[in-house]
């Protein structure tokens, strides 16, 4: 199933799970207008079919002691697949790493790190992400704030 085959009404129970995934059938069939046999019906469709590929809870990341985001974008010295299978590997078994993306353009890599404070970012930095070899070079923003977190783009 593409996006273009889904209509109104997977669009608005994608939407109400998103919102809350903990909603029962009864309360997404009421938000969405069904009844709760057809909904039900369409969830599992939506499921099968891989556009819902699980649920899970959002947290807060200042209230779990990790208020600085750092977005980092990562080159390396050379794009073949060893090359990216090796940081890919290495990258995984850091903790701090919350996201990472292969990407198009001048870097390779976009990681969004989650660290209690700057001194931990410093030394998640310097003692471990500039070991890893095969990175050319490394730039780094700090985030001031989230203004908008949607996840996937249903409209």
């Amino acid at each position: 199933m593409t996006s273009a085959n889904l209509d109104a009404t997977d669009r608005k129970i994608l939407r109400e799970l998103q919102a809350n995934a903990r909603l029962t059938n009864q309360e997404l069939s009421e938000k969405v207008g069904l009844s709760p046999s057809p909904c039900l019906r369409r969830l599992r469709r939506l499921e099968s079919e891989g556009i819902i590929t699980g649920y899970s809870a959002t947290l807060d990341d200042e209230k779990l002691g990790l208020p600085v985001a750092i977005f980092m974008s990562v080159k390396l010295e050379r794009q073949i697949d060893s090359a990216l299978v090796a940081f890919e590997t290495e990258i995984k078994k850091h903790p701090e790493v919350v996201d990472c993306w292969l990407m198009t353009g001048d870097n390779d890599y976009l990681l969004r790190v989650l660290t209690p404070g700057l001194k931990e970012y410093e030394t998640f930095l310097t003692g471990t992400l500039t070991k890893i070899p095969g990175i050319a070079s490394i730039q780094s923003s700090v985030s001031l704030r989230r203004v908008k977190s949607a996840g996937s783009g249903i409209g």
